[in-house]
């Protein structure tokens, strides 16, 4: 408490001060304006306004992407890196107020497409068919259990201007052969609204080569291992969405949506492994060769909503079912070549694996408002999800094969209570969830009972500043992939699933303070996070070989600072930095290791880091100047940790013709540096390991984009529908 009292005082004053700052700096711009007015005795004056990209509520933080002359060129990824309490790294992979459990909507509304495959999804969607983005930093008590922190709401473009269609037409490629495609339209008639969106993102050869090498020491044994390796995976990937809405009348409403995503690879890569002694005389090697001749990966989703609202205002009644299906079909093929003393007697493995995942939701949510100020929301949810997978491995040159079958079924049954008062400056937002699961698959039956509370408390302190303080609980539970009890087995390494596991719990207290002014956004959100049977990885060794499995064994603390900063000092000009920096401390004390050592821990200081500069020059160019990165060493685990990297851009763009219909933009990637590399550290535990990734990073981009016609009717969609996104370690989490 006497942190957060501090916290609290430390950000009033510093909200003072800014205000303070920039109440003087727009006094001297007004006096500034007005002499330079009188000197010339001008007959008009020309007023210009920059929109507020930034907003704030009690449960979310906006960011106006229509607002942004970016949006012209971007995909909606790149425009992400702007958005407060969101980061995207090198490798694209996104995090929402620092951690990777949240779910994305569209429109309000859950999409398992964008949240399973969010990376190539978002690559691919144009920014000028988005209108807002928003990060729902508070999720109501009926996504609280849903293992999800934060909601990424992608709000799409409505176009209110005339009857007819809108769209737009995107493509971009890189000097790394990576095409890029996206179309987008949008229709009425008469109370039918429809919209369609396709993308389709390539990966060539070029830009998916990797170089691998590292070691990796033995803490039983002493034995050392090398290994060198280099992989590609060329393919492609492909995204579809179809979105209807029949207003039947004012009060009623249907809508409905289809929509998937699938994408193919073909992975093939050369390795060389060589094991030493303690006295570095060599025991054993060998050289392989892999691909995989056939891989599919796809994922659909289909839901209907009804909407039933009332005289009463803002009173809604919302019936909801979902099916979501995803399909992954893997062969996976490695011949073994200059054997030296191996101690396997197979020369080849082929793995084929199949796995199946189905969901059936139903829900029901009823918002109710009430006297002045307040507002009440209740409902229950049925969720069915049924695993299927089978796994073969055959070695070659033996006659040993193995073929695993695993059927798993979860039920999930919620009833939630979520209440809201607003009056004058202060708003406060409470609710309870009762959740009860129960998992069936390979002998083992988990029934659980949780209670999940959330809170948020929110005081707008002035015109300007506002400090809200909000609890979250949230659950997960592990995926297919977690407790699929098949055995995957090469020369070194064994890894197998474990269907005992269980949901865990992580709870988290943020304290947020925002100053909103004319020229300065400043966000700063301290925080704390703790679990204590979160799952994680056990990793073990017997002789020589490196064995995988999981289990409810992490207990985690995290102390973080969040930030996001855009500062204009001049009118043509904009400065921008996203922050997330933070103490991370992992435990496992049920480790056993082999120096008798009981336990592991481990505690690191990491944090990413996105800022650039925009500015206007000449013949309405825009020149955009980034840098982004790891600093410190992040850690997911008690084992070890990342070293930090760091990356930059820059980019040059102009749109052309009547309303700015085409963008053109050119940037580069990295350009003074032809690779990117990241090294990864296993400090403790029965090994330790260093290892180097190394892939082509300088590339230079040509995008360009089109916006065609006019609609004057939004889509209006059920403004509460179904959203799962509990699941850790499975194939619905994309790969």
């Amino acid at each position: 408490m006497k942190t957060l009292v501090t916290a609290l005082m430390a950000l009033t004053t510093l909200g003072a001060w800014a205000q303070t700052q920039e109440e003087k700096a727009d006094s001297l711009q007004e006096e500034r304006r007005d002499s330079i007015q009188l000197e010339a005795e001008l007959p008009t004056v020309a007023i210009t306004a920059q929109r507020q990209l930034v907003t704030q509520d009690i449960d979310r933080i906006g960011y106006d992407v229509s607002a942004d002359e970016d949006s012209r060129t971007h995909s909606v990824l790149d425009m992400l890196r702007k958005v407060p309490f969101v980061t995207v790294d090198g490798e694209e992979n996104i995090l929402v107020k620092g951690s990777s459990a949240f779910k994305i909507y569209k429109n309000g509304r859950f999409d398992p497409t964008l949240t399973k495959n969010a990376r190539e999804v978002l690559r691919s969607m144009p920014a000028t068919m988005v209108r807002r983005i928003e990060v729902i930093t508070s999720p109501g008590a009926k996504e609280d259990a849903e293992g999800t922190e934060a909601i990424l709401n992608i709000v799409l473009m409505d176009g209110r201007h005339m009857e007819g269609m809108t769209g737009s037409l995107s493509a971009n490629i890189n000097t790394l052969l990576h095409p890029n495609a996206s179309a987008y339209l949008m229709t009425q008639a008469g109370r039918l609204t429809t919209s369609l969106n396709y993308g389709y993102g390539g990966m060539s050869k070029r830009e998916t080569q990797g170089y691998y090498d590292g070691w990796m020491d033995y803490a039983e044994t002493g034995h050392h291992v090398a290994s060198q390796s280099r992989q590609q995976s060329p393919g492609s990937v492909h995204n579809v969405s179809l979105d209807m809405s029949l207003e039947l009348d004012t009060l009623n409403l249907i809508s409905a949506s289809l929509g998937g995503y699938f994408y193919d690879l073909n992975v093939q890569g050369d390795s060389h492994w060589a094991m030493t002694d303690a006295t570095g005389a060599p025991l054993y090697s060998y050289s392989s060769h892999f691909w995989m001749p056939d891989y599919m990966h796809q994922s659909w989703q289909g839901r209907a909503d009804y909407e039933r609202r009332t005289r009463r205002k803002d009173e809604r009644l919302t019936l909801s079912y979902m099916l979501a299906l995803t399909r992954q079909r893997t062969d996976d093929e490695t011949t073994y070549s200059d054997l030296c003393d191996v101690p396997f007697t197979y020369t080849g493995l082929l793995s084929r694996s199949r796995e199946h995942f189905t969901e059936h939701t139903w829900q029901l949510d009823w918002l109710r408002p009430f006297s002045h100020g307040h507002q009440l929301e209740t409902g229950g949810k049925y969720i069915c999800r049924l695993n299927h997978s089978t796994n073969e491995q055959d070695y070659q040159g033996t006659p040993d094969t193995t073929r695993t079958t695993f059927r798993h079924r979860t039920h999930v049954a919620a009833l939630y209570g979520d209440y809201t008062y607003r009056r004058k400056h202060l708003s406060l937002r409470t609710g309870l969830r009762y959740e009860y699961s129960r998992m069936v698959g390979w002998g083992i039956r988990h029934r659980l009972h949780d209670l999940v509370p959330r809170a948020v408390l929110h005081w707008r302190m002035s015109d300007r500043q506002s400090l809200k303080l909000e609890y979250v609980t949230t659950m997960s539970r592990p995926g297919i992939a977690y407790l699929n009890p098949a055995v995957e087995r090469s020369p070194f390494r064994v890894r197998q699933g474990n269907a005992a596991l269980r949901s865990s719990r992580q709870q988290s207290l943020y304290l947020i303070y925002m100053y909103m002014g004319r020229r300065l956004t400043l966000n700063l959100a301290p925080a704390v996070k703790w679990s204590h049977d979160g799952i994680g990885p056990v990793l073990t060794t017997q002789g020589d070989v490196h064995y995988q499995t999981y289990g409810n064994v992490i207990d985690h603390r995290r102390l973080q600072l969040e930030g996001y900063l855009q500062w204009r000092p001049w009118e043509k000009t904009t400065v921008a930095v996203n922050a997330n920096l933070g103490q991370d401390r992992y435990a496992n004390g049920q480790l056993a290791l082999h120096d008798g050592q009981s336990g592991l821990r481990l505690s690191r200081f990491s944090g990413f880091v996105y800022g650039y500069v925009q500015q206007k020059v000449w013949w309405r160019l825009q020149l955009t100047l980034a840098g982004y990165g790891q600093v410190g060493h992040a850690i997911a685990g008690v084992y070890g940790y990342d070293d930090p990297w760091w990356a930059g851009s820059m980019s040059l763009q102009r749109s052309f013709l009547r309303d700015d219909r085409l963008s053109l933009r050119l940037s580069a990637n990295l350009p003074f540096t032809a690779y990117k590399g990241y090294t990864n550290h296993v400090i403790q535990g029965d090994y330790t390991q260093t290892s180097h990734q190394r892939s082509r990073s300088r590339s230079f981009l040509l995008s360009l984009t089109y916006r065609f016609g006019q609609l004057k009717a939004h889509m209006r969609k059920a403004e509460t529908s179904i959203e799962n996104d509990d699941i850790v370690g499975g194939i619905t989490k994309g790969n």
